[in-house]
């Protein structure tokens, strides 16, 4: 990577955005300013009319978590945390399917940005570690709140206070991963699961993934309000009149977002 190019790249093919950590020679770690561009990439990807985001490395890894090579800055960490912690924000809050293509190490921050994602697709290469603890430090990037909703609260305890390595079949069978594919096959499965997305209802899609983001926090009665909320959106839209005209024709509904 040349010193002046950017630390993550923003990509479009079609309707699928794409972020590349770009960092190769230290695993894609990120800088302080890597994650303020991040957060802001995220934020021109909200602002945009992609439909699906997928998020990777560059050259064979994803993410080595935090640059801790790089000179400390004077302010106190909770003002640096607290920038990181938009980055963090800014992913949860984007209202649009996301996937972690993982090939290599996905570790500390790294691993918590990938289980951020709606779905992770793992190459038979990519290596998963709550690294923090042998670090001297705690878990960040969302780990604390993410780990225990995926996986329960004494598998994310085993995995946050001991930093043990997983492979990808082991976070495959922990409910970490959706799909673990050849290194050749990564880009293959990942477009797969894109196309897959594309071809729902947008506005549909948009609001289930709000209200199963918010479950934890929501009693069953808001829940319910809020389901009742969006099925009053979704039964406005063009969509839902093409899924009925497509289930009456017997063919796939062309759905467009409206």
């Amino acid at each position: 990577m040349e010193d002046s190019a950017p630390s993550v790249l923003l990509s479009r093919e079609g309707d699928v955005a794409r972020l590349t950590l770009n960092n190769p020679r230290r695993k894609n770690a990120m800088s302080h300013p890597a994650w303020l561009l991040l957060r802001d990439s995220l934020a021109a990807v909200a602002a945009s009319d992609a439909r699906v985001l997928v998020v990777t490395g560059a050259a064979g890894d994803f993410c080595a978590g935090a640059d801790l090579s790089v000179e400390r800055e004077a302010r106190p960490p909770m003002a640096r945390m607290s920038e990181v912690n938009q980055a963090c924000l800014a992913l949860h809050r984007l209202p649009i399917p996301t996937i972690a293509r993982v090939d290599g190490v996905a570790v500390g921050a790294g691993m918590n940005l990938a289980l951020g994602c709606d779905f992770v697709v793992a190459s038979t290469r990519a290596r998963f570690s709550e690294i923090f603890v042998k670090r001297g430090l705690s878990v960040d990037f969302g780990g604390s709140w993410l780990l225990p909703r995926l996986i329960g609260l004494h598998r994310a305890k085993e995995l946050v206070l001991l930093g043990d390595m997983l492979g990808a079949e082991e976070a495959h069978r922990w409910g970490l991963v959706r799909e673990v594919v050849d290194p050749a096959d990564l880009d293959a499965a990942v477009d797969a699961l894109a196309e897959r997305l594309l071809a729902g209802p947008p506005v549909a899609m948009r609001q289930s993934k709000r209200m199963l983001n918010d479950s934890f926090e929501a009693g069953l009665e808001r829940a319910l309000e809020d389901e009742a909320r969006s099925q009053e959106i979704n039964f406005a839209t063009d969509d839902a009149v093409e899924a009925g005209h497509a289930f009456r024709d017997k063919r796939a509904p062309a759905f467009r977002g409206r």
